[in-house]
């Protein structure tokens, strides 16, 4: 692995949507689909994830080139492709599996995690309630969950709910796309 990859952990609602939109930025190398953030013991399955019993949220892990695109600007495109300012819900999908969170890996992350929060929190009209904690040990998803969007585009909820989040990233971070 290249010395420049940055890798962080973030959950904004279900994976699929937070993936999709994360293969499309400039500079990412990598999205695997996964759960972090529980207490259940074991590895847990998408069943047990959807229960909101695991305490475990559906997350990506993005491995990106740092000397493309910072950490900031991940979490900017981050933050602006979601609603993070709803707790515990991302539009019909509700449970704490579903809430908007960081996970940093060292207090840079965790710092700049804080700082994005502050800049963008006076643009939303409700206070962002985007959970920043330490990553715990992630599991990846099944194979299924993976590249969920490519190999799925024509189903309804890729159509319904994806699409549109793709749309608001294409509109406002078309500068950090790849080409």
């Amino acid at each position: 692995m290249k010395s420049n990859i940055e890798v962080i952990t973030v959950g904004g609602g279900c994976f699929w949507c937070t993936e999709a939109v994360f293969q499309e930025v400039k500079g990412v190398e990598k999205v695997v689909s996964g759960y972090t953030g529980g207490n259940a013991p074991g590895k847990p399955t998408y069943r047990e994830i959807c229960s909101g019993l695991t305490g475990h949220a559906e997350v990506v892990q993005v491995s990106f080139d740092a000397s493309v695109i910072s950490l900031s600007d991940i979490l900017i495109i981050f933050m602006t492709t979601h609603d993070p300012t709803t707790l515990n819900r991302q539009g019909a999908d509700a449970g704490t599996q579903y809430r908007s969170v960081i996970y940093y890996k060292n207090d840079r992350q965790k710092e700049t995690a804080n700082a994005v929060i502050k800049e963008l929190n006076p643009y939303y009209d409700n206070s962002i309630v985007t959970e920043v904690s330490p990553l715990g040990i992630f599991y990846d998803a099944e194979e299924a969950h993976q590249n969920y969007y490519r190999n799925n585009t024509s189903q309804g909820y890729c159509q319904v709910v994806i699409n549109p989040k793709l749309s608001k990233l294409r509109k406002l971070h078309a500068d950090k796309l790849k080409a």
